[in-house]
C-alpha cells in the first residue's frame, strides 16, 4: 500500500484493512489484516487463501481505517478510503499485481468499480498481488541468531528484528514473514517459527528469498542494518557452512512432503513394500490391463520440472520418450514411475485438464466403438486447474472414454467428489456433461486394519471398476453401436452342422 491520506499524525497512524467480502457461490467471507503502527506506507504480512473460479466473478471490497483503539468495532476508527475490484482483475494483471487508487465510500458505487475519491485530495493507493499456490505441503521450523549488529539507538543497543520477502516473477518482492523484536542487544536470538514452504518460495526450491534486518522504532521509522538473500534449497542444508550470512542459522527443520526421498512423502520408495500410488496403480492395472490386447499403456506423468532446464510440465511421459510414452505392461508403468521420481523434480501447479485432454485426443480419433479408453489418474486430492478439468471432462463425456481417479493420503477430496458427479452431474460453461465418465475413491477407505495389502487393493479394484461396464454401454447406446453378431459354432471339416428345432 502506498501514501495514505494522512488523516492522523504519523506518530497516531495505525492502519487496518477489513471487511473483504468476497462472493463464491453467494458465501460472503470477512478478513482483517494485521495492524501495522505509525506508517503511510504500510506492507501487511498476512495473506489469504481464495478459491478461484475462472468462470465466475468473483468480487472484492477493500476497506482501509486508521486504528484509535482496541476496540474491534470498525465504526470507532478512522475510514481511509475503499477499493472495489473483482479476483479475476488481480490474477489478469501484469504479473497479477493490481494498483488501484483508494477512494471513500459513495451510494452510487457499483460493485464492479473503484470507489469515488474526494475532490482535489488524493486518498492513496492499494496494491493488490496474487499467486498460484503450488501443491507442495512443506513446512519448515527455523531458529536465527545475529552476533555484531550495527548499534543504531543513542542511548542503547539495537532492537533488531528480522523481514522476510519471497521473489516474483517480475523481480518485486513480497513479504512473508516477520520475527519479533529483540530488546537491546547486538547478538539477538530470535524465537524458532514455522512457516508453510509454498509461502517461503511457493514450493520452488531455487527462488531467492530476501532477509532484511532492522532496528525497531517507537515511531514507525524502522532504521535499517542490512539485508542478505538467499534460497530455500540452501536453507535446507540446515546448520553449515553455506548458512552464515550476516545473520547465522542455529537449527533448521522441514516436514516434506513433497521430497520422495523422505518417509514422510506418499511418493516414498519404501524398499519392502510399495507406497500407496504403486499399490492403486497395480491393483486396478492388474485387472484391466486383461482387456487390453497388446498390454502397452501411454503413462503420463503431471506437476513436474523436467531435467535439463527445469520446465514445469503437465503432461510428460514416465518412461522419458516423448514419441513413445507406452510401457509394457503394469510393471512397466511401476518400472518407468519409479525411475522417473529419480529424474524430475515434484513442482505445482497441479493440472488434470492437459493429461484428460491427452486421452480425449485419441478417443476423438476412434467414435466407431471399436475402441474404448480407460485414464486412470492417481492424485493426492490438489488440483489447481478446476474449471479447465471440468470442461475436459464435458468434453470428454462425448467420447469412448472413462476416467477413474484414486485419491492417496489423508487429505479433503471435495473438488475429486465433485468430479465423481454421482450425486449433481457436472458442467462446464451452463453444459452438462453428456453422461457420467468419472469414477472416484479414496484408497484410505479401503485399506484393511490388519495391513493385508493385497486385501486392500482388491476391495479397491473392486469399486473403482464397478462403473466402467455400465459407462461403456451407455456410450455404445447413445451412439448406436451394436455388438458384433455371435460368430457361428466352429464345425470340423467334413462334418455338416444340424439344427434341432
Amino acid at each position: 500500500m502506498d501514501k495514505l491520506g494522512d488523516m492522523a499524525s504519523v506518530y497516531e497512524f495505525d492502519p487496518i484493512t477489513g471487511n473483504i467480502p468476497a462472493t463464491k457461490v453467494e458465501i460472503t467471507v470477512s478478513c482483517r489484516t494485521e495492524v501495522i503502527d505509525n506508517t503511510l506506507n504500510p506492507d501487511f504480512v498476512r495473506k489469504y487463501i481464495l478459491d478461484y473460479f475462472f468462470e465466475e466473478k468473483q468480487n472484492l471490497r477493500f476497506d482501509l481505517y486508521d486504528v484509535d483503539s482496541k476496540s474491534p468495532d470498525l465504526s470507532k476508527h478512522d475510514f481511509l478510503g475503499q477499493v472495489f475490484c473483482t479476483l479475476g482483475e488481480i490474477v489478469g494483471s501484469p504479473a497479477s499485481r493490481l494498483e488501484k487508487p483508494l477512494g471513500h465510500a459513495s451510494s452510487e458505487t457499483q460493485p464492479n468499480q473503484s470507489a469515488l475519491g474526494i475532490a482535489g485530495k488524493k486518498c492513496g493507493t492499494i496494491i493488490l498481488s496474487a499467486e498460484e499456490l503450488g501443491n507442495c505441503r512443506d513446512s519448515a521450523t527455523m531458529q536465527f541468531c545475529a552476533n555484531k549488529l550495527d548499534k543504531k539507538d543513542f542511548f542503547g543497543k539495537s532492537d533488531p528484528f528480522m523481514v522476510f520477502y519471497r521473489s516474483n516473477e517480475d523481480g518485486t518482492f513480497t513479504i512473508c514473514h516477520k520475527t519479533e523484536v529483540v530488546k537491546n542487544t547486538l547478538n539477538p536470538v530470535w524465537q524458532s517459527f514455522t512457516i508453510p514452504v509454498r509461502a517461503l518460495c511457493n514450493g520452488d526450491f531455487d527462488r531467492t528469498i530476501k532477509i532484511e534486518v532492522y532496528d525497531w522504532d517507537r515511531d514507525g521509522s524502522h532504521d535499517f542494518i542490512g539485508e542478505f538473500t538467499t534460497s530455500y534449497r540452501e536453507l535446507a542444508r540446515g546448520q553449515s557452512q553455506f548458512n552464515v550470512y550476516e545473520v547465522t542459522l542455529l537449527s533448521f527443520s522441514v516436514e516434506s512432503e513433497c521430497n520422495p526421498s523422505q518417509s514422510t512423502s506418499l511418493h516414498y520408495m519404501n524398499p519392502y513394500q510399495m507406497n500407496a500410488y504403486a499399490m492403486a496403480l497395480k491393483a486396478v492395472g492388474e485387472i484391466i490391463q486383461d482387456y487390453d490386447s497388446d498390454k502397452m499403456f501411454p503413462a503420463l506423468g503431471f506437476g513436474a520440472k523436467l531435467p535439463p532446464d527445469g520446465r514445469v510440465s503437465h503432461e510428460f511421459p514416465l518412461n522419458g520418450n516423448i514419441e513413445n510414452p507406452y510401457c509394457n505392461g503394469i510393471d512397466g508403468i511401476l518400472e518407468a514411475y519409479h525411475e522417473s521420481l529419480k529424474t524430475v523434480q515434484l513442482y505445482g501447479p497441479t493440472n488434470f485438464a492437459p493429461v484428460v485432454n491427452h486421452v480425449a485426443s485419441y478417443a476423438a480419433a476412434v467414435q466407431d466403438g471399436s475402441q474404448y479408453f480407460v485414464l486412470l489418474i492417481i492424485t493426492d486430492g490438489v488440483i489447481s486447474d478446476m474449471a479447465q478439468t471440468k470442461e475436459a471432462i464435458v468434453n470428454g463425456a462425448k467420447l469412448p472414454m472413462s476416467i477413474i481417479i484414486v485419491g492417496v493420503g489423508q487429505a479433503e477430496f471435495d473438488a475429486m467428489v465433485e468430479l465423481d458427479g454421482d450425486d449433481i452431474r457436472i458442467s462446464s460453461r451452463g453444459k452438462l456433461a453428456e453422461r457420467d465418465i468419472v469414477q472416484f475413491v479414496p484408497f484410505r477407505d479401503y485399506m484393511d486394519r490388519t495391513g493385508n495389502h493385497v486385501l486392500s487393493m482388491a476391495r479397491l479394484a473392486k469399486d473403482v471398476l464397478a462403473e466402467i461396464p455400465d459407462q461403456l454401454i451407455s456410450y455404445m447406446k447413445s451412439r448406436g453401436v451394436k455388438p458384433n453378431p455371435t460368430p457361428p459354432p466352429y464345425t470340423p471339416p467334413g462334418h455338416t452342422h444340424h439344427t434341432q428345432i
